[in-house]
């Protein structure tokens, strides 16, 4: 192997370690708190979650396997299956990121009429639809045999060996990364930069009751007025932020795969097969991000993971005291 292929492998690793972490810590927390598993959201956060864990135990050690040997790591049936799971989950990690944007963007629009438009009915029909949109094209693919080993990615994935399915195949990609990769970037950019909208003309609000404050508590300390004039600008931010988070990541981690995807189609393009992987890392690096990004980094799942740690250290100083107890008790008897 070269130096390339160990950094590339080494990165693979680290990816398929870090998104079983955070994707079951996430999955500890939603299972611990019952104030998370309440809300409607939750239910696209853990589909959300079970899709990357999936991710991370069958098509990432599969690419890793693919690295190191430079071929096809399963059998065929394996190989198959590995790419059918790949394909539907990848759309459906897409779809199941439109509809939590969808979600915030009823909570800050519509926010007295947000519990009789997205209840768990509402939610379960979303993710209905996710799955049935996702199994539809690897359904297709695995039908029309295109599916398997794909050496510039070297994962197992959607792929065509028949030169004679190659019209066939183009459109097949064409429509299937516009229907999961675009429309999912097009709801992602419509409902947040709505709530976008709305975050800023409520700042607005609160800059203009501040300074109308400000104005007439004229013996105010300067340094009290200078912490309400920089929490406006964090609140200014601080919207901007999540928002440029949620769509960022989205774009950084899928868009060089799905263009690869695309240009690859071309005869005339040579790809590296150096790039082909690193873009598919790129793939499951979302893999990695979406934990951090929708759940571990919130307040409410914050406080969850910090109480379950400190249940879990409280038992074990009351049973390490309590063993204490026991061995003083018995050294007398000990002793006699």
């Amino acid at each position: 192997m070269s130096v390339w292929e160990l950094l590339l492998a080494f990165v693979v690793v680290l990816l398929m370690l870090v998104a079983l972490l955070a994707n079951v810590l996430v999955l500890m927390c939603f299972l611990y708190s019952a104030d998370i598993r309440k809300q409607v959201p939750g239910l696209f956060i853990l589909n959300l979650t079970f899709c990357n864990l999936l991710m991370a135990v069958s098509s990432m050690p599969l690419t890793l396997a693919g690295i190191i040997y430079k071929s096809q790591p399963a059998g065929d049936q394996v190989c198959h299956a590995v790419g059918f799971l790949e394909t539907f989950l990848t759309t459906n990690s897409m779809l199941s990121m439109a509809a939590l944007s969808i979600d915030r963007w009823i909570a800050v629009v519509f926010p007295l009429s947000y519990h009789s438009k997205m209840r768990y009915r509402d939610a379960a029909l979303i993710l209905s639809y996710t799955w049935l949109h996702s199994a539809s094209f690897p359904i297709v693919a695995a039908s029309l045999s295109w599916v398997g080993f794909h050496h510039l990615y070297a994962s197992c994935t959607l792929y065509s060996k028949r030169t004679e399915d190659r019209t066939q195949f183009v459109i097949f990609t064409g429509v299937f990364h516009t229907l999961s990769f675009l429309l999912s970037l097009v709801v992602l950019c419509f409902t947040y930069l709505k709530v976008l909208k709305v975050a800023r003309f409520h700042c607005k609000r609160i800059d203009v009751i501040t300074m109308q404050t400000l104005v007439l508590l004229v013996d105010i300390h300067p340094s009290v007025r200078e912490r309400c004039l920089e929490e406006q600008r964090r609140r200014r931010q601080r919207a901007t932020k999540k928002i440029s988070t949620f769509i960022g990541t989205f774009i950084l981690c899928f868009a060089p795969y799905v263009i690869t995807r695309l240009v690859e189609l071309s005869s005339a393009v040579h790809i590296s097969s150096h790039w082909g992987i690193i873009s598919k890392c790129l793939a499951y690096s979302k893999a990695v991000s979406d934990p951090f990004v929708y759940s571990l980094l919130r307040h409410q799942y914050k406080k969850t993971w910090k109480d379950m740690v400190n249940k879990v250290l409280k038992r074990s100083s009351i049973n390490s005291s309590a063993l204490g107890e026991a061995q003083g008790r018995n050294l007398p008897q000990l002793s006699e």
